[in-house]
């Protein structure tokens, strides 16, 4: 049964964490955003699934989000209390360390379990959708943002298009024209220009190429500054056409795997992205253990001088983690243990650095 001092921490520490989350994803979505946008403007992502493939990159942003944003709204709100002298009153009334200790531990156990969910879960589902959506791209010429009646640049640079019927699937054309540019083989340009009557859209049996088949059409090949042009007729023409993908060069193909297909991969990116996916909700633990001596502060302390102390405790923890999965990565270790011992280390040291707040100190003797 829940005490009303539980419920009263509960409620204020909960509220600080939810508002810092909804900031923090604010922020994050708008640095998404203008990644995303980025991408479509390379032709990397087809502008129909930007906003499906910017939400599912927020979602698998929470593994990093959601212990940052539980972090600071522990610091913030126990702070606020101790400038206020609330945590004097309540100690003065008989609350001790025990009293504290109760609802941040409800709180950091919903936490944990949240990040968890999301680690091993969501976050790997959301990168395996936004793959199936570029996926589905490749398979489909309307979601690359062809349109019937205009001419649409292809994705990757890979020339113009113009059709003037489209079916709804997007996999028939009606009379196609598609102009691409190529260097010759004296290093001069050529303008490749195909037209066809109809065509259909199609991909390899490993789904690793996709091709545009065009009839009854001619095809032209003009070298620019030259009048040897050269004119084809054709029944049947196959113009390959760029797939369209993500220009990341930091993706991992073992993101996306599920939690059970990763124990069943053995190499140094499958050991690694399991082992960061396990720790994650060990390390909101830390992270809310270490926030509990850096939030005490007094009235008269700077408001923010603690905060970015925090704050910087956290972005050393962060990197000798990251560093210890780069080690993981690049094979020079084959297990997890130095990253579990890490952070049973930050998590003795911000155990000790609380219980020497509430350490009974003995009394000094007046001086003779």
């Amino acid at each position: 049964m829940l005490s009303i001092l539980d419920r009263y921490f509960l409620r204020e520490l909960a509220q600080t964490v939810a508002a810092t989350a909804i900031v923090l994803l604010a922020i994050m979505s708008g640095i998404s955003f203008a990644h995303v946008l980025q991408q479509v403007a390379n032709g990397s992502f087809p502008a129909s699934v930007m906003f499906q493939v910017l939400g599912l990159n927020m979602l698998d942003g929470l593994t990093t989000l959601l212990p940052l944003s539980a972090f600071l709204g522990v610091l913030l709100g126990l702070g606020r209390m101790w400038r206020e002298s609330e945590m004097h009153v309540l100690a003065s009334s008989g609350m001790g360390a025990t009293g504290l200790l109760r609802p941040m531990g409800i709180l950091a156990a919903s936490v944990a379990l949240l990040v968890g969910l999301v680690s091993l879960w969501l976050g790997p589902w959301a990168a395996r959708t936004s793959d199936q959506l570029v996926a589905a791209a490749n398979r489909s010429v309307i979601a690359a943002g062809l349109d019937a009646g205009r001419f649409t640049e292809l994705p990757g640079k890979g020339g113009i298009i113009f059709v003037d019927q489209l079916s709804r699937d997007g996999s028939t054309l009606g009379s196609t024209f598609i102009a691409t540019e190529r260097a010759g083989k004296d290093n001069v340009p050529h303008i490749k220009l195909v037209t066809g009557k109809h065509g259909q859209l199609y991909q390899e049996t490993d789904g690793s190429g996709r091709f545009l088949a065009l009839w009854n059409g001619f095809q032209y090949d003009i070298p620019l500054g030259a009048d040897n042009w050269r004119k084809m007729q054709y029944e049947r023409n196959d113009a390959s056409l760029s797939n369209v993908q993500s220009d990341n060069d930091e993706e991992d193909p073992a993101h996306s795997l599920t939690t059970l297909a990763l124990l069943r991969v053995d190499n140094p990116d499958a050991r690694a992205e399991f082992a960061w996916r396990t720790i994650a909700p060990a390390m909101t633990l830390v992270l809310l253990t270490l926030a509990l001596p850096l939030s005490r502060q007094s009235p008269r302390e700077p408001r923010f001088g603690r905060l970015l102390l925090a704050v910087l405790a956290f972005y050393l923890y962060y990197l000798l983690m990251a560093l210890c999965r780069g080690q993981l990565i690049k094979g020079h270790w084959h297990h997890s243990a130095p990253m579990w011992f890490l952070s049973l280390v930050v998590f003795g040291i911000a155990a000790w650095m609380f219980r020497s707040q509430y350490v009974e100190r003995k009394p000094r003797r007046a001086g003779a």
